[in-house]
C-alpha cells in the first residue's frame, strides 16, 4: 500500500503572523534549522527545534497535538520535509511562513542574531529602565586584594560554577539567591556582587535581590567571566562553595520577601486540584516546571513535572515556554520562594498566565529519580522497526570492514567520546549522504542512547536502498560494554560538527568572540525598542520591599 502524501502546509504572510501573535489563542512560532544556523538570523518571538531531534522535543515543548505551529524555517529550507515529518507525528494546525526568514525581512521586519534573544534582551532592558548597579571587573579584582567587606555570587547552575568562576564566588543558582543572601551576607554592609558568565545572568540575579528588598548594597558583575578574562585576570577552577540549604533564618526572610514580591506582581497560587483540571484541559497547553536545582528534583518531584531551575527558566525561555499563551505552572518545595522570583520576572518577560502550585509538591506520592521525557513517534518505530545491533555484535562487524557508523548525536557528546572511526552527520542530511558513502557497505547509526539513531534508521528504511541499521543502546551502551571510544573531532562528514551555537570560550579567538559578545548584549536594547512586537513589561518593585528585611 502507497503511504499517504503528506498535507501540505498552508502559507500565510509576515504580517498574519504578526497578528497571531498577538491575538488571544495558543501558537508556536518555530524555526526547524540546528542552532548555529538559527543564531544567525532569527525572529524574535521563534523557538529553535531542530528537525533533526524535533521527536526527543515534541512531548515536552508542545504537548498538546491541536496547538496551532507556525514554522518560519528549516534545514535547507527543506519545508516539504518538514510538512511530512509534522503530519506523520499527528500534528495537523501547522502553517508556513511564506519565504521564511527572507520573507520576513523583505517585509522590513527586525531579524536577530544570537540564541535566547528575548530573554538576553528582556535582562539587559531591565538594566537600562531599572539602573541596575554594576561593578567593573577592575574594581572588583582591587576591592578583593584590599580585603573589603564583600561577597562574590555565581548566579549560574552549578556545572558551570564549578568549571570556572570569580576567585572566591560562591555558587547559588538564580532562583535560589534570595534563600541564601542573608547567610552569605548577613551584615547589611556587605556588598553582594552577583556574577554569572556574560552580563545577562548577573543583571537579573541582582536585580533579584533588589527586588526582593535585600539590606545590602547589590552590584552586578559587568561583563561577568568573559570581561575578568579580558582583563587578563584567571578564574578559578574546580570551586565548590555552593550552599546547599539556608539556615532558618535566612530561609523564613526569603519566604517573607518573597511573599511581598508575589503581591506586587499579583503571583497567582493554584492547588492540587486545579492543576488537575489545568491537565486535564484539552484545549489548553500547560507547561509543569519544577524550579528546584536538579539534585532535588532527583530526590523527588510531581508526576509529569519538568525540571528547569528558576534561573534558568528565565534566562532560555523561549527553549521551556515554546506555546505562546499556554498556561505556565510553578513547582517548587514548600518555601516558593524561588517559584515566585521565578514567576516575578515570567510575567515581565510577557509569559503572563503563570501560576504557582501552593502545595509545594503537592499531596500525592512524588517520582525519584530523573525523568526520561515521552519520545514521539518511537513506538511505531519499534512495532515495525528491527531490534538493532547489541555492541558486540557491531564491535565484530567493524573489524571485518565491512560496516561505516555514522553518529547522527549531538556534535559535543561526540566531541567527549565517540565510536573509534565514525562519522558524525546530521541525521537531515543522511538521505543525501548515504548513497556516496560507500553503497556496498552496511551503515549502522548510533546516537546518544540509540533513540535518534533508532528512529532514523526507520525512516531511512523507506527511502534508501541499501543496509541501515542502529546501535541498540547508542554510543551509551558501547561505553559500557567496555568497548574503546575515540575524541575529538575524528571524521566529520557534510555539516556534521556544526550543529549548536558556540560560546565565545568556545570559539578559535576567544577574546575578540567575547569583546563582541558582550558588545552583541549592549546593543540589544536598542533593537528590541524599535521593534514592534517586544511585549516586556518591566516594573519598578520600589523601596517599600526592604521592610521585609
Amino acid at each position: 500500500m502507497t503511504a499517504a502524501a503528506p498535507k501540505p502546509l498552508q502559507g500565510i504572510d509576515p504580517q498574519t503572523l504578526r497578528a497571531w501573535y498577538h491575538d488571544a489563542q495558543e501558537i508556536a512560532v518555530l524555526d526547524l534549522r540546528e542552532e548555529e544556523e538559527f543564531s544567525q538570523g532569527n525572529i524574535f518571538f521563534a523557538s529553535c527545534l531542530p528537525l533533526s531531534r524535533l521527536e526527543l522535543l515534541l512531548a515536552d515543548k508542545l504537548p498538546r497535538r491541536q496547538t496551532r505551529i507556525v514554522v518560519v524555517d528549516a534545514p535547507d529550507r527543506d519545508l516539504e520535509r518538514a510538512a511530512a515529518r509534522f503530519n506523520a507525528l499527528g500534528y495537523q494546525n501547522v502553517w508556513l511562513l511564506t519565504g521564511g526568514i527572507g520573507g520576513w525581512q523583505e517585509a522590513g521586519l527586525p531579524i536577530y542574531t544570537g540564541v535566547h534573544v528575548p530573554s538576553k534582551a528582556f535582562a539587559e532592558v531591565v538594566e537600562v529602565k531599572l539602573h541596575t548597579p554594576a561593578i567593573e571587573v577592575g574594581d572588583l579584582f582591587a576591592r578583593q586584594a584590599r580585603g573589603e567587606n564583600l561577597v562574590v555570587i555565581d548566579s549560574r547552575t552549578t556545572e558551570e560554577f564549578a568549571r570556572n568562576t570569580v576567585p572566591g564566588a560562591y555558587g547559588v543558582p538564580g532562583a535560589d539567591l534570595v534563600r541564601h543572601v542573608r547567610d552569605l551576607a548577613p551584615d547589611p554592609q556587605t556588598t553582594v556582587v552577583v556574577n554569572c558568565g556574560g552580563r545577562t545572568r548577573s543583571i537579573i540575579g541582582a536585580q533579584a535581590l533588589l527586588n526582593a528588598g535585600t539590606p545590602n548594597p547589590v552590584v552586578s558583575l559587568s561583563g561577568g567571566l568573559l570581561a575578568w578574562r579580558l582583563a587578563g585576570l584567571t578564574p578559578e577552577v574546580g570551586a565548590a562553595r555552593i550552599p546547599v540549604r539556608p539556615s532558618s533564618a535566612a530561609g523564613e526572610w526569603a519566604r517573607s520577601a518573597s511573599d511581598h514580591l508575589a503581591g506586587r506582581f499579583g503571583l497567582r497560587l493554584i492547588r492540587d486540584a486545579d492543576l488537575a483540571v489545568f491537565r486535564a484541559d484539552p484545549l489548553r497547553t500547560t507547561y509543569v516546571l519544577d524550579v528546584r536545582r536538579p539534585h532535588d528534583y532527583v530526590q523527588g518531584h510531581l508526576p509529569g513535572a519538568v525540571s528547569v531551575q528558576g534561573g534558568q527558566l528565565v534566562q532560555e525561555t523561549d527553549s521551556h515556554v515554546v506555546v505562546h499563551g499556554a498556561r505556565v505552572v510553578l513547582v517548587d518545595d514548600g518555601d516558593l520562594s524561588r517559584a515566585h522570583i521565578t514567576a516575578s520576572w515570567l510575567v515581565q518577560l510577557g509569559v503572563t498566565d503563570v501560576h504557582i502550585l501552593e502545595s509545594g509538591l503537592g499531596d500525592g506520592p512524588l517520582e525519584v529519580g530523573d525523568r526520561t521525557p515521552r519520545v514521539v513517534g518511537l513506538q511505531k518505530a519499534i512495532l515495525q522497526g528491527d531490534a538493532g545491533l547489541l555492541p558486540a555484535a557491531l564491535n565484530e562487524k567493524l573489524g571485518t570492514g565491512e560496516v561505516i557508523v555514522i553518529d547522527i548525536g549531538l556534535a559535543a557528546a561526540y566531541r567527549s567520546g565517540h565510536i573509534p572511526n565514525a562519522r558524525l552527520a546530521r541525521r537531515t542530511e543522511l538521505s543525501t549522504l548515504l548513497p556516496a558513502i560507500a553503497a556496498e557497505k552496511q551503515i549502522v547509526l548510533t546516537s546518544e542512547d540509540g533513540t535518534l539513531a533508532r528512529l532514523a534508521a526507520f525512516e531511512l528504511g523507506h527511502s534508501v536502498t541499501g543496509s541501515v541499521d542502529w546501535l541498540a543502546g547508542g554510543t551509551a551502551a558501547w561505553q559500557r560494554a567496555g568497548l574503546p571510544l575515540a575524541a575529538g573531532e575524528e571524521l566529520l562528514i557534510g555539516k556534521g560538527g556544526t550543529d549548536a551555537w558556540l560560546t565565545p570560550t568556545q570559539r578559535p579567538d576567544p577574546a575578540a568572540a567575547a569583546q563582541e559578545y558582550l558588545d552583541w548584549e549592549l546593543g540589544l536594547p536598542a533593537q528590541v525598542a524599535a521593534d514592534p512586537d517586544v511585549r516586556f513589561s518591566i516594573v519598578a518593585v520600589g523601596e517599600h520591599l526592604k521592610q521585609a528585611s
